[in-house]
């Protein structure tokens, strides 16, 4: 699966009436610790196809990072249910992101 590009009209759509478990990275184009994880979250997404995977950007989306309390990007969140359920501030490596994805895997 791709990594999605979250406009305000598909953020809600995908995240709440799809339920299934994302992770979603919310960034800027200004910050390069951002820039820097575009690969690997890439990569993330080809390889967890029964992850929705996708980027919000803070600076056209203001109003869902404030309703998540995002004060610092990169930060990842997953999603179950259409809920966040788990967060991960300034990844800086796939590895970490993977690591976090096991100890929330929820099994």
């Amino acid at each position: 699966m791709e990594l999605l590009d979250f406009t305000p009209e598909s953020y809600l759509q995908e995240l709440m009436e799809r339920r299934r478990t994302a992770l979603v990275e919310f960034w800027a184009p200004w910050c390069v610790y951002c820039r820097r994880l575009e690969l690997p979250m890439q990569q993330i997404a080809g390889e967890h196809g029964e992850l929705l995977c996708g980027r919000v950007n803070v600076d056209e989306l203001p109003e869902q990072a404030a309703e998540l309390q995002i004060d610092t990007v990169p930060t990842l969140v997953l999603f179950r249910g259409g809920k966040a359920a788990a967060r991960l501030v300034g990844p800086d490596s796939k590895a970490k992101i993977e690591a976090f994805l096991r100890e929330n895997s929820g099994e």
